[in-house]
């Protein structure tokens, strides 16, 4: 049987910049980025990838549904009617990247309706979910899809938390950081960004936030830090930092994040070698930048080819 790789938040329609100025539609989304990108490094035979999310009853539903699908992806997604996929645009600025959203009457705000995909999460599952996954959901929504995944850690799934800081998707920063700590308490491994860590929560470095959430349950905590070296913690006491060279071109690093989670996870779930994966990580960020957009095609050859590129 293979593992079990299930993503929970929100896809949406994505309009990205080309290089003519006009814009592309596509679908794309912090978690579902990250389960497609899992998808994209393994076999079906290895890995499941599922994802769980919620959809409306219109047109662009169907063909989110269907784009799902196509990339080998299973989709469980409730059906709100009336409902439809939120929207957002990204802006380019010398790769670095600002959006804009159309998301308050997302059908994913009703994902927490429906979380029977989970009640058979046990044993060899990886369960992956992010701030936004949280930010999106009505508060007694968010203690359902909380108490659900906690239940699952107890049959023995992988719990996975990316904080993924979006403040406005919140009334307050204060409420961020604490239903933040919230989310992060039910995890096993927490992959925060230090700049976002820094800017909210105040952490002097790296290390302070990698013992924030250790101290708040997690036994393994990786700390990414844009172009910097990456520090990962684990409750164990095991510690390093690791510094990947910088990237050859930074065209736009929309789902530089995503892509470094997935790449991190998958390497992770198969051999447990904790540097390689991070190494893994680091060299699918470097290809996904390199391109526009948040879903950059890659093989796993284009994985092993930046791998060598990025030091040991």
């Amino acid at each position: 049987m293979p593992m079990r790789f299930l993503a929970i938040g929100e896809c949406m329609v994505e309009f990205s910049p080309t290089p003519s100025g006009t814009y592309a539609v596509g679908f794309a989304g912090d978690t579902f980025n990250t389960a497609w990108y899992a998808r994209q490094l393994t076999d079906t035979e290895k890995l499941d990838v599922g994802y769980l999310s919620a959809v409306g009853d219109d047109a662009l539903s169907g063909q989110l549904t269907d784009f799902i699908e196509a990339a080998g992806i299973r989709p469980l997604m409730a059906r709100v009617p009336g409902a439809a996929p939120g929207m957002y645009m990204i802006f380019l600025s010398e790769g670095e990247r600002s959006f804009q959203y159309w998301r308050s009457q997302s059908a994913a705000r009703h994902l927490a309706d429906d979380l029977t995909a989970l009640e058979t999460a046990g044993e060899g599952d990886l369960l992956y979910f992010s701030g936004i996954t949280v930010a999106i959901l009505a508060e007694a929504a968010r203690d359902r899809l909380l108490a659900a995944l906690q239940a699952a850690a107890g049959r023995g799934a992988e719990i996975v938390f990316d904080p993924n800081l979006r403040p406005r998707l919140w009334p307050a920063s204060d409420e961020m950081c604490r239903w933040t700590m919230k989310a992060a308490s039910v995890a096993g491994i927490v992959l925060p960004s230090f700049e976002d860590e820094a800017c909210h929560f105040k952490d002097t470095d790296e290390a302070a936030t990698a013992a924030r959430y250790l101290a708040n349950g997690a036994r393994l905590v990786v700390v990414k830090n844009g172009a910097g070296p990456i520090l990962v913690r684990g409750a164990d006491g095991d510690s390093f930092q690791y510094q990947p060279e910088p990237a050859s071109t930074v065209v736009d690093t929309t789902a530089a994040g995503d892509s470094f989670n997935a790449a991190f996870l998958v390497e992770y779930m198969e051999r447990a070698r904790t540097r390689e994966a991070v190494r893994a990580g680091c060299a699918l960020a470097a290809h996904v930048i390199g391109s526009r957009g948040a879903l950059v095609p890659v093989t796993r050859m284009d994985l092993i080819v930046c791998r060598n590129r990025l030091s040991a």
